[in-house]
């Protein structure tokens, strides 16, 4: 990477003064009636401002993005960062919809976490989001996330995998279920992981018709999820170049300033 290229990594992502860097937590209906929440990081006021919801992966939370989604919204993105029923915690923040369905005695494995992504996509659409809507997946909810850009193609206008695979037929879904999603995602596409993890999404990457698509392979070792672009791993500068890169090519979007103030952190 050239000199001038990194500096404007580094510049476009540094941190924003905590009091535009706030979100709101929120909730909503999942199909079967659970309750899910998420972290709404609504920091533009144009409803036009491209959208990104984002999932976690195994075992996690919302708390994946509390770094990254601010750094969207430096972007000119508007974020949610939702807790799907399959997962747990990180970085100190509880998964309050798996919390809810362990409760309710309901199946948390990763097919069960689709009901809960397709509503947050719903809601985000209905509350915020009238211009261009993406998804963003993290392990397993990168491979869901294709699923839903290939089967759900009025949904979505864009979608972001982080070391996406074909991670079900343990939950006796066909060895090529994302696969199979992937032959009809006709909107941009980007898929990124750990260097180690491409043969686990190549064919999903080749199936892909799209012909917005994109990938990234570090040339270090990499990470595994979307926790590649947290700051603490050298390489991280590497995977944000590769996704603004992807963004600025297909998502173009007005350089409006974040409304100070106009998102908050929920005191929970």
């Amino acid at each position: 990477m050239k000199l001038p290229a990194l500096l404007a990594v580094l510049l476009t992502f540094a941190p924003l003064p905590s009091a535009e860097t706030g979100f709101e937590t929120v909730e909503f209906a999942a199909a079967d009636g659970q309750e899910v929440t998420a972290d709404s990081y609504v920091t533009h006021s144009d409803p036009k401002t491209p959208f990104i919801v984002l999932f976690h992966q195994a075992g996690w939370s919302r708390g994946e993005y509390r770094e990254i989604a601010p750094k969207l919204g430096a972007m000119g993105f508007n974020c949610l960062a939702v807790d799907q029923r399959s997962g747990g915690e990180v970085n100190g923040v509880t998964n309050e919809t798996t919390a809810r369905a362990k409760q309710a005695g309901l199946d948390t494995n990763y097919p069960d976490a689709l009901p809960d992504m397709l509503a947050a996509i719903r809601f985000a659409r209905e509350e915020h989001a009238q211009g261009q809507l993406l998804i963003w997946g993290s392990s397993y909810s990168a491979a869901l996330v294709l699923k839903i850009a290939g089967d759900e193609p009025e949904l979505v206008d864009g979608v972001l995998a982080f070391a996406p695979g074909e991670y079900f037929a343990r939950y006796g879904k066909p060895d090529a279920w994302i696969t199979a999603s992937a032959r009809k995602i006709q909107v941009p596409a980007f898929i990124t992981s750990a260097k180690s993890e491409k043969p686990a999404w190549w064919k999903i990457y080749e199936a892909i018709p799209s012909k917005a698509k994109a990938h990234f392979l570090p040339e270090t070792d990499g990470n595994h999820g979307s926790r590649a672009l947290w700051e603490k791993f050298a390489d991280s500068a590497d995977y944000w170049e590769a996704v603004a890169s992807f963004l600025d090519e297909n998502f173009p979007r007005a350089a409006v300033p974040i409304e100070a103030g106009k998102a908050k952190q929920a005191d929970r």
